[in-house]
């Protein structure tokens, strides 16, 4: 019979006759406190007999992860007193925890390396570099129960020693604890000796040991993570923002208003993204198209009007001027005046401490990274060889193309494309996904689509853009799905299939700093990266790339960047609300059906359609529905999705219920 299957026979043995018998019903404190007077008097009379069963009790418990392990630290306490007590149960817990380790070793490693063979060797390069540290935190702070962690490490390569002396330093501190409230227990002779201040003492270290441990643990962590850099004697400053976007210049505005000194660094222009190529212009380019679209409408309201015509350079014009009349609200001269040092450059980080811009080297206690984001642009064939723009530079288009090809569904695809067939252009929208706005409820996608279609807008949905060919003043699509394949002309395409946090040139790798299979930077529920003094927050951080998220987190950057040695602010998404600025508008708040269905709750939806409101009548927008979603019974909401006109303003109402926990029946 193979040796593997007399091991598993074995303990499958024991484990059977520990259940058959309840040994496990007769391990508990009660037991142990009746028996309490001739344990002792065993003890002390036999002091290494009783240890050496005491001793191999506890290691086989621990080795086959019986039940009632746990209570027999205490009882060493109890039966030995806290010094020979720690002394048995440190050794015996921790071979019992390396038997076990390579009872699944032996048992198991080679088959769960061969069916999950990409996986294991993933976590074994992990294990390799960071292993010890890991093990170390899970003893010190017990997150992860004992039983658990000792066969799953022994899935992994780490070598059997490092994990018993691991196991056994980081096991200490709590074992001293566990044995030594045993110990105080034993004690008590009378209810005088439950207010005895050792025995309170006591129980107050145990209490306070997992907020300690994990504070040394921090520590720990904090001077392995910073042990090759040299830290600053003085700083130069408080606060070093990179990047003046809404995340760095609501981070700068906050820390300046608490009277720290900021350092705020910006490599291209004052506020970012939204307000020189996102927000800021293209709702400007969508007013205008509705405008033209709104005109279009004159004689459903019983007005004369000639079909409007686009001019398209005075609209750009428009959107440049709209532009330049909110610049002074991000400008350097504003900052300047509330206290910020604002520097144009490049920002590399040096150290946990330090920002080198060009040949200046500037030093900070805390660094927030809020550089951004910038179109992806996909690896298809062809691509830069036809003329095509992003969100950053479609603000540089001369003439309105006569033919417009958006690759990508989502809200910039979405909102773009409507702008541009309100402005005359001829828009086709090819979206790899079943249907537009994915991340919405379905029937928003669906309706947007209807929409879409009667507006003249062709939408492809579920077609892979394959490849793209250089064609006489213009290009070509080919795209595919499944056996089809269709090509589609175009003057310009318009590449909105995402964005990527932009990190390149920032000395992350450089530094430890991880990232996110994304691109985005990797932090923490304080948005702390990998080193705790560096936080990340915006478009660079994620998960969600839209400006008011970025200045929700801002906040949260500042607050613990500068009070996060006393109080750290934990970031909560709990209730953000968004908006896609299409035509109808679809906004949302909380979790659609689909996603709260995923978490494994019950719910209930309440549906409107909007055809039936005497307003959306009355203003000739009777088209959408709000939908709210529900837990079964209950008019708590998890989530709601309005589409209609003005749904960025209406979804208020339900953000501000969700805030403060105000259920469906007190806002109707």
């Amino acid at each position: 019979m193979p040796r593997k299957l007399i091991i598993a026979g074995l303990a499958v043995a024991v484990l059977v006759v520990f259940f058959a018998l309840d040994l496990g019903e007769r391990l508990d404190f009660q037991a142990l406190l009746d028996a309490l007077e001739s344990l002792r008097l065993r003890a002390r009379a036999e002091p290494v007999l009783s240890g050496g069963l005491f001793f191999c009790l506890y290691v086989l418990m621990a080795a086959l992860n019986l039940p009632g392990a746990f209570i027999m630290t205490p009882a060493a306490g109890v039966i030995f007193g806290t010094l020979v007590g720690t002394a048995w149960v440190s050794f015996a817990s921790t071979i019992g925890a390396t038997v076990s380790f390579l009872i699944a070793r032996y048992l198991l490693r080679n088959l769960v390396e061969q069916r999950f063979s990409g996986v294991t060797e993933r976590v074994n390069r992990g294990i390799r570099d960071e292993g010890v540290y890991y093990l170390f935190g899970l003893r010190l702070v017990p997150i992860i129960p004992f039983f658990a962690v000792n066969p799953v490490m022994g899935l992994t390569r780490l070598p059997t020693w490092t994990f018993y002396w691991v196991s056994q330093l980081g096991m200490l501190p709590a074992t001293v604890v566990y044995v030594n409230a045993g110990s105080q227990l034993g004690r008590i002779e009378s209810v005088s000796g439950v207010l005895s201040p050792v025995l309170l003492g006591s129980f107050a270290l145990l209490a306070l040991f997992p907020f300690i441990a994990r504070r040394a643990m921090s520590w720990f962590q904090a001077r392995r993570l910073y042990s090759r850099f040299r830290r600053p004697r003085q700083f130069d400053t408080n606060l070093i923002v990179i990047g003046a976007g809404s995340a760095g210049l609501v981070t700068a505005y906050v820390a300046a208003a608490a009277r720290a000194k900021v350092v705020l660094i910006e490599a291209n222009r004052m506020g970012g993204d939204c307000l020189n190529t996102g927000c800021v212009p293209s709702k400007a380019l969508i007013r205008a198209g509705r405008v033209a679209a709104l005109a279009r409408r004159a004689s459903e309201f019983g007005l004369s009007a000639t079909a409007p015509s686009t001019d398209f350079p005075r609209v750009m014009a428009r959107v440049r001027q709209v532009i330049e009349r909110i610049e002074p609200h991000d400008s350097v001269e504003r900052y300047t005046a509330l206290g910020v040092e604002c520097v144009r450059g490049q920002a590399r980080l040096h150290s946990p401490w330090s920002v080198t811009v060009g040949e200046r080297t500037i030093t900070a206690r805390s660094i927030v990274i809020a550089t951004g984001g910038t179109p992806a642009l996909p690896r298809i064939p062809g691509l830069p060889d036809v003329p095509h723009v992003t969100s950053d530079n479609v603000w540089e288009l001369a003439d309105l193309p006569a033919s417009l090809l958006v690759l990508g569904g989502g809200p910039i695809g979405c909102e773009l494309a409507q702008a541009f067939r309100n402005l005359g252009s001829e828009v086709t929208v090819v979206e790899l996904l079943p249907g537009l706005l994915s991340r919405e409820e379905d029937a928003a996608g669906a309706l947007l689509a209807g929409v879409f279609a009667e507006s003249g807008i062709q939408v492809l949905t579920g077609w892979k853009a394959e490849s793209f060919h250089r064609q006489p003043g213009g290009g070509r699509l080919r795209c595919v799905r499944g056996e089809e394949s269709r090509e589609i002309d175009f003057d310009m395409a318009l590449i909105a299939v995402g964005r990527k946090a932009r990190t390149d040139g920032l000395g992350l790798p450089e530094l430890g700093i991880s990232l996110n299979p994304n691109g985005t930077v990797s932090v923490n529920d304080y948005l702390q990266t990998r080193l705790p003094n560096i936080y990340a927050c915006g478009d660079v951080a994620g998960p969600w790339q839209l400006t008011h998220v970025a200045a929700h987190q801002a906040w949260y950057c500042a607050m613990n960047a500068l009070w996060g040695r006393f109080w750290r602010f934990r970031a909560d998404y709990s209730v953000l609300p968004a908006t896609v600025y299409t035509d109808p508008e679809v906004a949302r708040v909380g979790m659609t059906e689909a996603e709260a269905l995923a978490t494994g709750q019950h719910v209930e939806t309440v549906n409107y359609d909007l055809g039936d409101l005497d307003r959306a009548i009355a203003d000739g927008e009777a088209r959408g529905f709000v939908k709210v979603v529900t837990p079964r019974g209950s008019d708590r909401i998890l989530g709601v999705t309005i589409v209609g006109a003005h749904a960025g303003e209406t979804i208020s109402e339900f953000v501000l219920a969700m805030r403060h926990g105000l259920g469906l029946r007190k806002i109707l």
